[in-house]
């Protein structure tokens, strides 16, 4: 195997390659395209750029070339065109254009819309985002482009992101101006995603319906051994899996994926790969590649990879965390403590807007987390719970305290703190311990996200917190620019911000129930449902914020916001007739064929006489019997109530009875089902159990 340094980015065409094959003026205009401050490419340049990138990719063995977008759906789509073109003579040449490259078109009528356009309305275009470089797979090259309608309403998820990074952008420039800082041109949120996802045999998958339609267990009894020994977390990779992780490493580190850590996680079966920081659209662009590279090469090494948040039920469902923070292009990272009362006032600045645009839209936050998937994961004693919280670490949090109070803050050989005045004491990068429970933890030079689900893009928190963030500075900054007295004005500013929401700052045990408790007190949501958070997605004030920055319109906040409802309510369903067909077709024939064999060893043996005893038999039959009138009840009480909610006649009433009726009666079948499987005689039982699911790789 070649190097990891010769090998990394060699499917990427990225500035490198570009400096290479692009004439200089190409390659300059590309840059500023590329940059905060970018612009358009002309045709011209944009037929020289196209050509390089055909050659190079031809080079590499492409034959292919696609726009590849991330619609509504929460996973990737493409269209794949060949390079070809006739030659007049019976023979092809390879050709790409500057405006295939720039501008593609493709069918948007079978994408969610959200009634942003009829579904007769076919016509979508996808539009080249320079800003994240294109990359060849499987002999095609990959073109990350934006998606949008043909009235130009954003029908994706990069869209919006790219409008929340110029926006935070924009803001946080007036800001880093503020403090003297006229070399860095651009301000630009990063993001790391740590995956954590399952892996189990591909042979036993194909034996549970379940998985295959929903990517979850619906039903399964506790195995004898869990989590219980916590012996998997960071224990010795088996080899098979260590295969997976090594192809997958490379084939990452191909195509630019920065893949650092991996692990294994605290379920059986359950793993970890941690991506290091990058610009957070590219960040986003790489966990979708990272996502779709798990899923094709699993399979090749006889695997299934499971991204859904809860695929077993009594052991650790799986999240995605975003860390996130804020650097220029000159390097500075604005959430890292500096060593001068300068630095640090920037850093307090920066640290105190976070803390209020956390607090001020903690629902839209609670809403980029909501799935019906992580609602089987939120709030259990493996994920934050459903209220959101920050984590600052006992030293920061006692600093704000003593500027909130106007007294010094003593430390063992520091300073008192006042801002402007005297330095900060020195903030060392682990000066505290992490709190592992909390939803929003800084952990020393950035904000770590623990809500999220495993399968979700990184897009959903991103475009809600850089939104927020950016609101919340662009107030900073219209405060600050006008005061005489700068450093007076901004002690007071640091001051009062901290006081109006440290209500959000908790540093005790999230998992407790004395949290929840205290977090109503405080005036913190508990919206501990997916679908009661999807209505705070477009309430005034929400509505006002994102239109306010041109993240969405009114009409795009809308869709997406009924595009929620209508993905909650369709995964319910299609769970819930998995469900029912799994009772008809396997567990009830399954309980009924066992039921038959104990009644006639039992007929046998009485039919034999001599006293024999019978114990054994009748309470097993008595068991199987009446589970199985439990379970004709509860199939019953199931289908009438999905009936109901599948005639609702709107999106919020259809998901709420979907949540609150649907959902329970699952539950309710669930756990008669989990009871006949341990009464259930092995041979009889239809499906896999936990046991071979959770450890049948060796």
């Amino acid at each position: 195997m070649e190097s990891v340094t010769a090998i990394f980015g060699s499917m990427v065409f990225n500035e490198s390659v570009m400096a290479q094959r692009l004439p200089k003026d190409a390659f300059k205009a590309v840059k500023r395209t590329m940059s905060a401050q970018g612009e358009g490419l002309t045709l011209d340049v944009a037929n020289v750029v196209a050509n390089a990138m055909k050659d190079w990719a031809v080079e590499k063995g492409a034959t292919h070339f696609t726009h590849w977008f991330q619609p509504m759906t929460g996973i990737t789509a493409e269209k794949h065109d060949s390079f070809i073109t006739p030659a007049g003579d019976g023979n092809v040449i390879m050709e790409f254009s500057g405006k295939a490259l720039v501008k593609g078109e493709s069918d948007a009528s079978s994408f969610p819309s959200g009634g942003l356009r009829c579904t007769f309305e076919a016509r979508g275009y996808t539009v080249w985002d320079a800003t994240s470089y294109a990359f060849i797979k499987d002999k095609t090259l990959y073109i990350p482009t934006a998606f949008c309608s043909y009235g130009g309403q954003a029908l994706d998820k990069k869209t919006p992101l790219l409008r929340s990074m110029q926006t935070l952008n924009e803001q946080a420039l007036r800001i880093i101006r503020l403090f003297g800082n006229h070399q860095a041109t651009s301000v630009v949120p990063m993001a790391g995603p740590e995956q954590e996802y399952f892996l189990v045999d591909k042979d036993v998958y194909l034996r549970r319906p379940d998985l295959i339609s929903c990517g979850r267990t619906l039903f399964g009894a506790k195995p004898p051994k869990g989590q219980e020994l916590n012996d998997h977390y960071y224990g010795s990779i088996k080899s098979r899996i260590s295969a997976f992780m090594r192809d997958l490493d490379i084939e990452l580190w191909k195509m630019g994926v920065y893949a650092k850590t991996k692990h294994n996680e605290a379920a059986p079966s359950q793993h970890e790969l941690a991506i290091v920081y990058t610009t957070t659209n590219m960040a986003c662009d790489h966990n979708q590649i990272t996502m779709d590279l798990m899923k094709s090469l699993a399979g090749k090494h006889g695997l299934v990879c499971l991204l859904h948040e809860k695929p077993f039920a009594g052991v650790n469902g799986s999240g995605k965390h975003n860390n996130w923070s804020l650097a220029t292009d000159k390097g500075e990272n604005l959430l890292k403590p500096g060593k001068t009362p300068h630095e640090n006032a920037q850093f307090l600045l920066f640290l105190v807007a976070v803390i209020a645009a956390v607090d001020k839209y903690q629902d839209l936050i609670r809403v980029s987390a909501a799935s019906a998937g992580n609602d089987h994961r939120l709030g259990g004693h493996e994920a934050p719970p459903a209220i959101v919280s920050m984590y600052l670490g006992d030293e920061l949090t006692d600093i704000l305290e003593a500027i909130e109070k106007g007294t010094d803050y003593e430390n063992v050989a520091r300073q008192p703190v006042q801002i402007g005045v005297t330095a900060l004491p020195d903030f060392p990068q682990d000066s505290t311990d992490r709190n592992r429970t909390s939803p929003f933890a800084f952990t020393g030079n950035k904000f770590e996200f623990r809500m999220s689900g495993s399968s979700f893009s990184l897009s959903g928190f991103n475009i809600v917190l850089n939104t927020a963030v950016a609101e919340i500075l662009q107030g900073f900054a219209d405060e600050l620019e006008n005061t005489e007295n700068f450093q007076k004005q901004l002690h007071e500013l640091i001051k009062r911000v901290y006081t109006q929401h440290k209500r959000v700052i908790f540093s005790g045990n999230n998992y407790s129930q004395d949290w929840v408790e205290e977090a109503a007190q405080r005036g913190l949501s508990n919206l501990d449902n997916a679908v009661c958070a999807y209505e705070q997605y477009v309430t005034p004030q929400n509505t006002e914020l994102f239109a306010k920055h041109n993240i969405f319109t009114a009409e795009e906040l809308q869709s997406r916001y009924e595009i929620l409802l209508e993905i909650y309510s369709k995964t319910i369903m299609i769970e819930a007739h998995t469900m029912l067909e799994m009772v008809r077709k396997s567990i009830a024939p399954a309980c009924l064929s066992y039921q038959e064999k104990l009644a006639n060893v039992l007929l046998q043996k009485r039919q034999l006489g001599m006293n024999l005893d019978c114990t054994l038999e009748t309470q097993l039959l008595k068991q199987i019997a009446s589970g199985c009138t439990n379970l004709l009840e509860k199939t019953n009480i199931l289908k009438s109530n999905l009936y109901t909610a599948e005639q609702a006649k709107d999106l919020l009433t259809q998901a709420q009875q979907f949540q609150h009726n649907v959902v329970s009666s699952m539950d309710a079948l669930r756990h008669t089902v989990d009871d006949l499987e341990v009464i259930c005689a092995k041979d009889y039982w239809p499906m896999p159990t936990y046991s071979e699911l959770l450890y049948s790789i060796n």
